[in-house]
């Protein structure tokens, strides 16, 4: 589909969150003297007025660009995009606003290579005409040509992508924001991801996406992690609460794979000021999570409350953090049913869970036969006399002495088992031989 033009969109608070972490992002790439190429699957126009008709119809700039024009208390990581946007604008009256190739364009460098992609018709030749401008102004000024430093192709950018990695210098910026009219543009993105990974996993990736209520927008996140990258970063921003309709965009995210390591931090500085100065009510608020794609497990996540996510439900019960469930810690030993809850008080009378029942599952039960008849685990063994000093399967035992502790020999005078019950070992069922002897008395 062909119909969405962003020019009705220009300047909104997505728009803000995408670009100012789009210049960190060259920021960081600049450090290096080593060339890079910057890669846009979906350019759009380049640049826009904001005095236009697509862009007044609704006036999506008065979410993001807007509120920050005049501000003088940006923190420093934010000052880098909104002077770039201020440059465009020497009159001081807000009416360009630049999109991703330009954003590019300005952050750059004289070796760096730019290839840009957009399918509509319009835009693309819009932004064509941009940059050729935008040289006829460069050599006005005295500055030598960059010869093909951008490459401008009407085209898909997800089938062409792979086509451009690796790039010859063997360092890229990848940024995809198709405009997710249609649902398919979801598994677009992650099989280009996939694939592009799969053929330069060095290369650092920026996913912007609408947070929505559609399903494929709210699973989206979780299965970028899955993909396999050294390390993602993941962050949104939420200017006002969703309406019931579901309408209207009220939140975005940037996902990033391979991250800077200089990106979270700033991220952090900035991210609550963005709230502060952009939300419209109490449902403002910013996501930011790292994490590795080994696992696809967030090691962090940091919201407006602050602090690390806490498992909740089902999930914390199971959790090795609340020390209970199935799943432990390397060296934490299983809880008792007593600690879980389950259950009364250890040794309580009548109490058929306490811990000589717990422990048949390791000893030889109480009231046992000859060899080889077990009784039944059913029984309830705690009325039946005084409990043996130890019935316990014992370790320590030597060669030739018996497997548990309740069959060796006592070191006092043997006690002959009488018939009919008469001189019985404690514990012995009534009018039963004691184990390993015959019914006479005598040793078989």
């Amino acid at each position: 589909m062909l119909s969405y033009r962003h020019a009705f969109h220009a300047g909104n608070h997505a728009d803000v969150l995408k670009h100012f972490v789009q210049v960190q992002l060259h920021l960081y790439m600049n450090q290096k003297d080593a060339a890079y190429t910057y890669i846009d699957t979906h350019s759009g126009a380049g640049v826009y007025a904001l005095d236009s008709t697509q862009a007044t119809k609704n006036a999506e700039f008065d979410t993001g660009i807007g509120p920050l024009w005049n501000r003088s208390d940006v923190p420093a990581p934010l000052a880098d995009y909104l002077n770039l946007v201020k440059a465009m604008n020497p009159s001081g009256k807000m009416r360009y606003y630049p999109g991703s190739p330009y954003v590019a364009d300005q952050m750059t460098r004289l070796e760096d290579r730019l290839r840009l992609f957009e399918l509509h018709p319009a835009d693309s030749k819009i932004l064509a005409d941009n940059f050729r401008k935008a040289e006829a102004h460069r050599a006005e000024q005295g500055e030598r040509a960059r010869g093909r430093r951008v490459i401008i192709e009407r085209g898909d950018g997800f089938g062409s992508l792979k086509a451009l990695l690796p790039p010859p210098s063997r360092r890229a910026l990848v940024l995809i924001d198709p405009p997710y009219e249609v649902k398919d543009d979801y598994r677009k993105v992650r099989d280009a991801l996939d694939e592009a990974l799969g053929r330069f996993p060095s290369g650092i990736y920026a996913v912007w996406y609408p947070v929505l209520q559609r399903m494929e927008s709210r699973q989206f996140a979780d299965r970028l992690k899955r993909l396999p990258a050294k390390e993602w970063l993941h962050v949104t921003l939420t200017v006002s609460t969703p309406g019931p309709d579901g309408f209207g965009l009220h939140s975005s995210g940037m996902f990033i794979l391979n991250p800077p390591y200089t990106l979270e931090p700033l991220l952090r500085e900035t991210m609550p000021y963005l709230v502060q100065v952009l939300g419209k009510d109490a449902g403002a608020s910013f996501l930011i999570e790292r994490g590795t794609q080994v696992t696809g497990a967030a090691t962090a996540r940091t919201g407006t409350a602050g602090g690390a996510r806490m498992p909740v439900g089902n999930a914390r019960r199971a959790s090795p953090l609340s020390g209970s469930g199935s799943l432990r810690l390397p060296g934490q030993a299983m809880p008792q049913r007593s600690e879980a809850g389950q259950g009364g008080a250890e040794g309580a009378p009548g109490n058929k869970a306490g811990a000589q029942n717990r422990a048949k599952r390791f000893s030889r039960p109480q009231g046992e036969g000859d060899a080889g008849r077990p009784v039944s685990r059913s029984r309830d063994t705690t009325q039946r006399g005084s409990e043996r000093p130890d019935e316990r399967f014992d370790p320590s035992r030597g060669e030739n002495q018996p497997r548990y502790a309740d069959q060796r020999r006592p070191s006092g005078p043997r006690r002959e088992a009488g018939v009919g019950g008469q001189g019985q070992g404690q514990g012995q069922r009534p009018g039963k031989p004691a184990p390993g002897r015959t019914r006479g008395g005598n040793r078989g």
